[in-house]
């Protein structure tokens, strides 16, 4: 079967489809990472992105039912310049191809997703049209054209939990993987779990569109997390009695989400230590008084490069952002305490007055490095502190 992409300046790319029959409009973004198409995939984040993979062979270790960042995939289509025949690796549950047909999403390979790159860098992302049915370029590019885009859009609306919850009560689903050694019989060796320290300090998580991996590094440092919905009002949040206030990532403009930073300027004043990553970094950012921008491609992919200001350290992070806190926006208590060394822009800011910071990229990685897993307990460590 054919399939096609086709971007909203008129540029249209042909091959092969794979995934469900089916057609979907969204952002051209694309991704640097070598691994982690699964959670990419299934990364709240991606709501309303045509996600391309920048590495070339994809789908070669399949699609297993353990590492899902979401209670589903957000992404609206997929683009690879080839999928893996074979599926080769010991924890897969079903092929990539298999996965998409599944959730009725399309993808397409043969595309040359290196031009691809170089045009959205040099443009900018783009809005497009992927689609695995008979449709001409022309009617496509229109498709591509007529969708409304990111801007001014509330997407976490559409991912956020409908009902707050308490993650993982039994803890089963927290623990960090462990490896069977020395002729340990496992009766299923993906479920093998290091031991799970005790849970003894509430926070309440905000879901804008978390990843589960954020919730799993939350309670591995000990925190009993309560998840609200994005709209949750400040009061509701604090009457579970918190020590402290998370805030997540999600998808798509901060600046459509005039409610969730009224409730989190709301927390700021009370003086509640509070972490925000990536979308909750500028949500706190827009509470602070700040402003948010449009990157012109965005930063997603595993080897971003952060440059902590206090320190000197510099990390390599995992991110997935299209927008941006304007540091010349910031009143005069935000510190901006790290910056991204490709086009600084801000990375993360503290409160010099509260115990408040946050960080655009994503600790808690999944696919990523671990450079700056030690956050999590930083965030500990802040309440412990208050």
């Amino acid at each position: 079967m054919k399939a096609i992409l086709a971007l909203e300046d008129g540029t249209v790319f042909h091959g092969q489809a794979f995934g469900a029959t089916a057609s979907a409009c969204g952002e051209v973004c694309f991704n640097t990472s070598m691994t982690g198409y699964q959670e990419i995939l299934t990364d709240p984040s991606y709501k309303g992105q045509i996600v391309t993979m920048t590495y070339p062979h994809i789908g070669n270790y399949g699609i297993n039912r353990v590492d899902i960042e979401s209670y589903q995939p957000h992404a609206a289509g997929f683009v690879v310049r080839e999928l893996s025949p074979v599926v080769s690796n010991w924890r897969a549950d079903c092929s990539l191809d298999d996965y998409l047909r599944e959730h009725r999403l399309p993808g397409i390979q043969g595309v040359d997703t290196r031009a691809l790159t170089k045009k959205l860098r040099v443009r900018g992302a783009m809005n497009g049209f992927i689609s695995t049915r008979p449709v001409s370029d022309e009617e496509a590019v229109q498709e591509a054209r007529n969708w409304h885009g990111l801007v001014g859009v509330d997407y976490v609306k559409e991912v956020t939990h409908k009902h707050a919850f308490r993650w993982d009560e039994d803890d089963r689903q927290s623990a960090a993987f462990a490896i069977a050694r020395g002729g340990m019989a496992v009766a299923d060796p993906r479920q093998l779990r290091a031991p799970l320290r005790k849970a003894d300090l509430p926070i309440v998580a905000y879901d804008f569109g978390m990843k589960y991996n954020i919730l799993r590094r939350l309670r591995q440092e000990g925190f009993e997390v309560q998840v609200v919905p994005a709209a949750t009002p400040a009061a509701e949040a604090l009457a579970f009695k918190p020590a402290g206030i998370f805030l997540s990532n999600g998808p798509g403009d901060p600046a459509a989400l005039p409610y969730a930073a009224r409730a989190v300027a709301e927390l700021v004043k009370t003086g509640i230590p509070i972490f925000g990553i990536c979308l909750g970094h500028q949500i706190l950012g827009l509470a602070f008084g700040g402003k948010t921008f449009k990157l012109k491609f965005g930063h997603r992919g595993a080897n971003q490069p952060v440059k902590d200001l206090d320190s000197g350290r510099v990390e390599i992070t995992s991110q997935n952002h299209g927008f941006a806190v304007a540091s010349d926006s910031l009143p005069s208590e935000i510190k901006v305490n790290r910056i991204n060394l490709n086009d600084q822009t801000v990375e993360g800011m503290r409160h010099t007055g509260k115990p408040i910071f946050c960080v655009q990229y994503h600790p808690e990685a999944s696919p990523g490095p671990h450079d700056s897993a030690s956050l999590f307990s930083e965030f500990r460590a802040l309440i412990e502190k208050s």
